[in-house]
């Protein structure tokens, strides 16, 4: 059964819905020396970095990324590139952001981002990382452990699962990416990328249920 065929069911789309909400740290928006706007696939990252910027919870953000094979196509200049020019067109200075283009994964984004800050003149005591919804926890046990003298506060564009897989055009791979982030939640502490988060029972449970229903396609290779 292709991608498009395939039927996600009720009970899968509620485990979807716990892990979802796992991901998120629901963390209290207050003014940060700097944002990193975390590389992805995700326009959304920068869409939510201008809101956010005008809103005043920051002076200066870094958009942090080069390519991957999932953003090659759509990000071909590179991730932090293409949200630069989007928050350009969203209003914010120029003199406002910062480029990091050479990351290629979330402790970079984060360490060299740092290094982008610092080399500035920037020394910040708190960041705000905007990410992906589903990535907000996984950054923020990335930065805890990469830069843990900085002050951490998490943000993503406010949308729930339904309407962000809609905006993606692909609930199987949304749900897929959902399994893959948390699996790296839970692995990376083990292999020094992050500190450990608590997983609670029913966050597991959903895990293990959407593993078996062949949720599968991002999970780090064997």
């Amino acid at each position: 059964m292709s991608v498009e065929q395939q039927v996600i069911t009720d009970e899968q789309w509620r485990h979807a819905r716990t892990i979802w909400d796992y991901h998120q740290m629901h963390h209290d928006l207050r003014r940060c020396d700097a944002a990193i706007g975390m590389g992805s696939h995700d326009l959304g990252v920068a869409r939510t970095a201008a809101e956010l910027y005008h809103a005043g919870w920051f002076p200066r953000v870094v958009f942090s990324g080069a390519t991957s094979p999932t953003t090659a196509a759509r990000f071909p200049r590179g991730e932090a590139v293409h949200y630069r020019e989007h928050a350009l067109e969203l209003g914010v200075p120029d003199e406002a952001i910062m480029l990091e283009p050479d990351a290629a994964n979330t402790g970079q984004n984060i360490a060299l981002s740092r290094e982008v800050l610092v080399g500035s003149g920037v020394q910040p005591g708190s960041v705000l990382l905007i990410s992906k919804p589903y990535m907000e926890r996984r950054a923020y046990a990335t930065a805890r452990k990469v830069w843990p003298e900085v002050e951490v506060v998490c943000a993503s564009e406010p949308l729930e699962l339904d309407a962000y897989a809609g905006s993606i055009g692909d609930p199987k791979l949304v749900v897929d990416m959902l399994v893959g982030d948390l699996q790296r939640v839970i692995e990376y502490p083990r292999l020094g990328y992050a500190v450990e988060q608590p997983v609670p029972g029913r966050v597991h449970d959903a895990y293990q249920a959407l593993l078996r229903a062949g949720f599968d396609s991002r999970l780090l290779a064997p």
